[in-house]
């Protein structure tokens, strides 16, 4: 029980400097920064991957109405970059989610003895490799996107070849 007494006081003795807790604000300012970046990009990501699945969603109705449109050829290409676009949004969440707790852990590393910084620098290099992948993942979304309908449908046959083991493309 005294212990337990001591250690409580000990620890607000430590959280009650101003001085130290300003510290841990002005540390935690690039991650939050950083997290700002990542909930708008995940914004943008978001309306690309809502898009995707509308579009996807009214091809695959046209294609139950057995109505023979040009739009139903091109939907193995959008479900490509469907995929390209849910890892990219599952990336960039993941990536906030290490930035959140990089925040928590600098707040928690001023007020307990055991120095975590090696902890931090491996989190923060987790989320500079997670949202790289997912950057590169979005470019390559956005690149089949600025494709032509003529490519679009060309890509759909290559990815319908591959999937039935064809090794034909044109």
């Amino acid at each position: 029980m005294l212990e337990t007494l001591s250690l409580t006081g000990e620890l607000i003795e430590r959280t009650s400097s101003t001085i130290r807790v300003q510290e841990m604000v002005q540390l935690s300012l690039a991650p939050v920064f950083l997290l700002a970046g990542i909930g708008a990009m995940l914004n943008v990501m978001n309306l690309r991957l809502t898009w995707l699945f509308d579009r996807i969603e009214m091809i695959e109705r046209m294609e139950e109405t057995g109505e023979d449109y040009r739009e139903t050829e091109e939907l193995p290409a959008l479900i490509q970059r469907q995929r390209f676009a849910q890892l990219a949004v599952k990336l960039s969440t993941m990536a906030a989610l290490t930035i959140c707790i990089v925040i928590a852990i600098l707040f928690i590393s001023a007020f307990i003895e055991p120095r975590i910084g090696t902890l931090v620098a491996i989190l923060w290099i987790a989320t500079m490799a997670q949202l790289s992948v997912a950057l590169a993942l979005f470019y390559r979304e956005t690149s089949l996107a600025a494709a032509t309908a003529k490519e679009r449908r060309r890509r759909s046959r290559e990815i319908l070849a591959r999937s039935r083991g064809d090794d034909w493309s044109d």
